[in-house]
């Protein structure tokens, strides 16, 4: 079995850890790894952990290495994760003003076209209507 990865929490940690299990807000990746951590600091082992949750060995160890590495901050997804947006919210704001200031009725089409145009933005017209249809 190897040497046993083990951390050891204070009461507070402990505290902070179970609240953020019972949290409505936070993703459940995020409440996965605080239970993580609490089962560990009781004293199971990675492999018992592993087979609890069904993930691979390494994937705890993982976890165990960033609260080791970043505390409560380990357990969040790094930043950076997906693709990047290539507009700003201020061009769904110009968006927006155009539709209600033009007396004139647009095709998602004829907006994606406006926009590459006046702001240099290329989005297809699908992804521009589902953009606006999110923000209402």
């Amino acid at each position: 079995m190897g040497m046993q990865l083990r951390v050891f929490l204070t009461p507070e940690e402990d505290r902070t850890l179970r609240e953020l299990q019972r949290a409505t807000t936070v993703p459940q990746r995020v409440k996965d790894r605080a239970q993580v951590m609490r089962m560990n600091a009781r004293g199971d082992y990675v492999e018992m952990i592993a087979a609890f949750f069904n993930w691979h060995v390494e994937m705890v160890r993982k976890t165990l290495h960033r609260w080791q590495a970043g505390g409560l901050g380990g357990l969040w997804e790094a930043p950076g994760r997906g693709k990047r947006r290539r507009w700003q919210e201020a061009d769904m704001v110009y968006i927006e003003q155009v539709l209600q200031v033009d007396e004139r009725t647009y095709t998602s089409p004829q907006l994606a076209e406006k926009l590459e145009q006046e702001r240099r933005i290329h989005l297809s017209p699908d992804y521009l209507r589902q953009v606006l249809k999110k923000r209402g």
